[in-house]
């Protein structure tokens, strides 16, 4: 899918921000996060494309913000950019040097540094290519999600973020790993496809996209699909020819045509 343009700056001091938000708010939605947990909650809600990290109290707090990224599947591919404390400065403040060594950033800058610099770079990363579509497959056989990620695992535009085996898990894993798209089979234990779509529908809104899968494609499930929020329905009997354009097509935006 392509990436958002959304840019999230993550610092604490006030110049700095206000200068990179006015610099890159021309052409791209910024936010400000001026905490770990600000930051976080934005990350969740809004879905940066690229991420700016400064210094943010207490110290250390960046640096683990940065794993907190780094850790979740849904965030993992996020470029970040860090933006450190000047280097005579670096004694009591920015990245410690052991924090420094475990860094998975795109680049790194000492204090001071020109706007324009950063904003050419964050540009360079969201005009990049693609941002492979993250897919959670939830199936209550083992057979059936094996042959799906099979079929996944070979497309270069597609990454299988988890799998769950009943409704719950696959609420509790749409919730924890932001995927674009969820597969759902509608018959599974405990809560089934159906109660786990409305669910995933109410909390993550537009930004999880679920696709029904069922062997049982008649008018009745197919209505109840979409009444549950689902924005396609595909008969397992035809998941080889259909699901990989149906994936790509909801990770866009579109709705499918409920019809079986």
């Amino acid at each position: 899918m392509t990436r958002n343009k959304t840019v999230l700056v993550v610092d604490d001091d006030l110049q700095f921000t206000g200068d990179l938000q006015a610099a890159l708010g021309v052409n791209h939605e910024t936010h400000v996060a001026r905490s770990m947990t600000e930051a976080q909650r934005m990350a969740m809600s809004k879905r940066p494309g690229v991420v700016v990290l400064g210094m943010i109290k207490p110290r250390g707090s960046a640096f683990l913000l940065h794993k907190w990224f780094k850790n979740l599947p849904a965030f993992r591919d996020i470029p970040h950019l860090v933006v450190d404390a000047p280097y005579e400065k670096q004694l009591t403040m920015g990245w410690r040097r052991d924090e420094g060594l475990q860094m998975e950033a795109e680049d790194y800058f000492l204090r001071p540094v020109q706007t324009g610099v950063l904003v050419q770079l964050v540009e360079k990363l969201l005009d990049q290519e693609i941002q492979k579509i993250k897919v959670l497959v939830a199936d209550d056989h083992a057979m059936v999600r094996e042959g799906i990620s099979a079929l996944l695992n070979l497309q270069k535009d597609i990454h299988i973020v988890g799998e769950a085996v009943d409704g719950q898990e696959a609420v509790d894993k749409a919730l924890q790993l932001q995927p674009d798209v969820v597969l759902m089979d509608i018959v599974m234990p405990g809560m089934n496809g159906l109660e786990a779509t409305r669910q995933i529908s109410g909390k993550c809104k537009e930004n999880v996209k679920v696709l029904m899968l069922s062997q049982y494609d008649d008018e009745q499930n197919v209505r109840a699909s979409t009444e549950a929020g689902a924005v396609g329905f595909i008969p397992k009997k035809s998941v080889s020819s259909k699901l990989l354009a149906a994936i790509r097509a909801v990770s866009l935006g579109e709705r499918l045509s409920m019809v079986s």
